[in-house]
């Protein structure tokens, strides 16, 4: 027998027992923009806490007025642990403080102002509240994002545009040379109907914080790197894409939220949305309000985090120096629940099958990605077909209340329209997913197949997670 005839047998006798060796078949090409580093872990954090904390704690006030005495300043039983112990028994890994609000008071002694702490009476003048709030985070493992207000009703410079933005970018250089590493920096444009008129350099302060901070992600209702939602609700649309035009926006344009609220499946930037809300009715603390209740917190993560959104909680301490205890009993109460309903995926041990399978049934793109732990860079496939309908089955005994969906974003967010059935039965239709898309149905389900259809997309679907899940709360209140 031939060296040729011999090859040719043995590569036969290796195809015959499934060792023949197989090139692997790649991803599908990514539907442009893409988000970053640093949005990818941005947005699987979920929920990021807010403090609101300053002179507006004392004065029992939302706005100040800028000409506060520094001396109503002084929370006597300050302790920033507390904060941050808070933040983590509640599942929070990023606390943002409130540096400066638009009284213009600094909760640190800056060398540009006379409106700070080193003039109260707290700690003697000798405190820095970012200090020791960015210290304790620090030692607790909690990463750090700071707020400091374009709109300052104490600073005389305030109105003229160069003398103005030249003391800003200094208070700027001062908390992002200071106090470490600091993950997100909140811009916003917020300011009074009978403020001076100013132009605020935001290209320069953007420029600034990225030479000073290169992983930072930067807020502002124009980006660049997240977005805000358009409402103080903590609500995103139905419809929320990742994807937006920069060049549409404009920081303070009350006109464009509805643009904001939704993005633009034709967008070329990925801008994620952030949705920010109160623990309470105000965003400083008083006296005179509590907690909103278990139902409604549910309800603002399920149209946030659920809706393609980071959910940003602001918890506002109190005059001594602490988040109140109404307060951390709620988060321990919204922290058990979300992980009582989340930390068990239902449909785990589930036999899935799809419409067809990338690469085919050894490839990397198999169904059985989507029941994995990797919500990210795992992901189900499908091949190329003419009429571009695609789905996924799980089937199982089943019984939930909540149908969660995950697309693989490293690769483009591609989803525009999606049905759930359960034997069949419509449950829930909807548009985009993104990072996550969270269904609470308004009644338990029962079934033993549980469908997703891919109506339309950018490209092929790339779904990364399915979990089906039980949320008693939900339950309680409309029965089964």
């Amino acid at each position: 027998m031939s060296l040729g005839s011999i090859s040719l047998l043995f590569a036969l006798l290796l195809r015959a027992f499934g060792l023949a060796a197989s090139k692997a078949t790649p991803p599908p090409l990514p539907v442009l923009p893409l988000p970053t580093y640093s949005q990818l872990k941005w947005q699987q954090r979920e929920m990021i806490m807010f403090h609101h904390f300053g002179v507006n704690t004392f004065t029992d006030s939302e706005w100040g007025t800028g000409h506060e005495n520094p001396s109503v300043f002084n929370p006597t039983g300050l302790d920033t642990r507390q904060w941050v112990e808070v933040a983590a028994k509640s599942g929070f890994s990023l606390a943002i403080l409130t540096a400066k609000h638009h009284d213009g008071f600094c909760l640190w002694p800056s060398r540009y102002t006379d409106h700070s702490v080193e003039r109260s009476n707290w700690r003697y003048g000798k405190g820095d509240v970012v200090r020791e709030f960015t210290d304790a985070a620090k030692e607790r493992g909690i990463d750090v994002g700071l707020y400091l207000s374009p709109w300052d009703r104490h600073e005389k410079r305030y109105g003229r545009d160069v003398a103005y933005n030249e003391f800003y970018l200094g208070q700027l250089q001062e908390l992002f040379t200071r106090y470490g590493r600091v993950h997100e920096v909140w811009f916003d444009g917020a300011k009074g109907a009978n403020a001076p008129n100013i132009t605020y350099y935001f290209s320069s302060w953007f420029s600034m914080v990225e030479e000073l901070q290169s992983t930072i992600n930067i807020f502002s209702d124009a980006g660049p790197d997240v977005r805000w939602v358009g409402n103080e609700m903590g609500y995103s649309g139905n419809t929320s894409w990742s994807t937006i035009n920069r060049t549409s926006l404009r920081i303070g344009d009350a006109s464009l939220v509805n643009y904001l609220n939704t993005g633009d499946p034709s967008g070329t930037d990925w801008v994620p949305p952030e949705c920010d809300v109160s623990i309470r009715k105000g965003w400083f603390w008083h006296k005179s309000e509590s907690p909103k209740p278990l139902s409604q917190l549910l309800d603002i993560y399920y149209k946030s985090v659920g809706r393609n959104c980071v959910m940003l909680l602001n918890v506002p301490p109190n005059t001594t120096g602490l988040i109140s205890e109404s307060d951390v009993q709620r988060l321990g109460e919204f922290h058990r629940a979300i992980d009582s309903i989340f930390s068990v995926n239902l449909a785990t041990e589930s036999a899935v099958k799809a419409s067809s399978i990338r690469g085919g049934k050894n490839g990397d793109f198999v169904t059985a990605n989507v029941l994995d732990d990797d919500h990210l860079w795992t992901f189900w496939a499908p091949e190329v077909n003419k009429n571009n309908r695609h789905w996924v089955e799980l089937r199982g005994e089943f019984r939930f209340n909540v149908v969660r969906i995950q697309e693989a974003i490293g690769l483009g967010q591609r989803i525009k329209k999606h049905q759930v059935f359960a034997d069949g039965r419509l449950l829930a239709r909807g548009t985009t997913v993104g990072y996550k898309r969270l269904h609470r149905l308004d009644q338990v389900v029962h079934c033993q197949s549980l469908k997703i259809k891919i109506e339309e997309s950018k490209g092929l679907p790339l779904i990364s997670s399915v979990g089906l899940h039980f949320d008693p709360f939900w339950e309680s209140k409309h029965g089964t």
